[in-house]
């Protein structure tokens, strides 16, 4: 599996040095924040393996803070230019503690702790979707869902033909759940390959009956999908 990361630091120059670091591993960077603010709404979106946390964060805030409300995922590396504190780095529960400048060796190390935990603990779980309606708050398991459309500024779908909407836009939707066997198959369209019942015609029968177009570009990418059977939703 290829870990998705995202890099937490409010300094440009830090953020460009440590994505070129990581990009020499096997790891991909899918997104950058500079606030935990930004960080929170960030990993909401992409449902990330790892992030790598700088603890000095703009004034008032700190990486710690910011690790104790993600919970077990993802996985926290933490980056400092100060070694100082590596005590509350583990109290935190943070993977490793990297201190700057950072070798490759060592963020590589790093990244190998942090699979192995996501190995361990099950952290690799299925990304969950949240959806408001009537006051109410929804959760559904990823494969629950056959389809998602772009609508306005909006995200729809349906569950047990109720529709629900989501102010997540397409695209970030795309990132996270990809991984998961979802696939792009019109600018407004991202299905879940496992549950296509057939294509007809550039169009994409789901098992809920639900019709989706295929754009002209995206056909040979679905057709190659349906073809090799990408069922499994943890498919690198």
């Amino acid at each position: 599996m290829t870990l998705r990361l995202v890099i937490i630091d409010d300094e440009p120059l830090a953020r460009r040095r440590l994505t070129a670091l990581v990009e020499r591993t096997r790891t991909r960077v899918v997104g950058h924040a500079r606030t935990s603010d930004e960080a929170l709404e960030l990993i909401k979106q992409l449902d990330p393996d790892v992030a790598l946390v700088d603890i000095h964060m703009p004034p008032g805030e700190s990486g710690l803070m910011l690790a104790r409300k993600l919970g077990a995922r993802p996985i926290v590396i933490f980056t400092t230019a100060h070694a100082a504190h590596a005590v509350d780095a583990f109290d935190a529960a943070a993977a490793d503690y990297l201190v700057k400048p950072i070798e490759l060796d060592r963020l590589a190390r790093a990244l190998d702790r942090a699979a192995s935990r996501l190995a361990m603990t099950g952290a690799e779980h299925e990304p969950r979707i949240t959806a408001r309606s009537c006051g109410d708050i929804h959760v559904f398991a990823a494969r629950a869902i056959t389809r998602f459309r772009a609508e306005d500024k909006y995200t729809v779908f349906v569950v047990a033909g109720v529709e629900y909407v989501l102010e997540e836009a397409l695209t970030a939707i795309e990132q996270r759940l990809a991984p998961w066997g979802f696939l792009r198959v019109h600018r407004g369209e991202l299905v879940q390959v496992a549950a296509v019942r057939a294509l007809r015609a550039g169009e994409l029968e789901l098992v809920d009956g639900q019709r989706v177009p295929v754009s002209r570009r995206a056909l040979p990418a679905v057709r190659r999908a349906l073809v090799r059977g990408d069922r499994d939703p943890r498919r690198p």
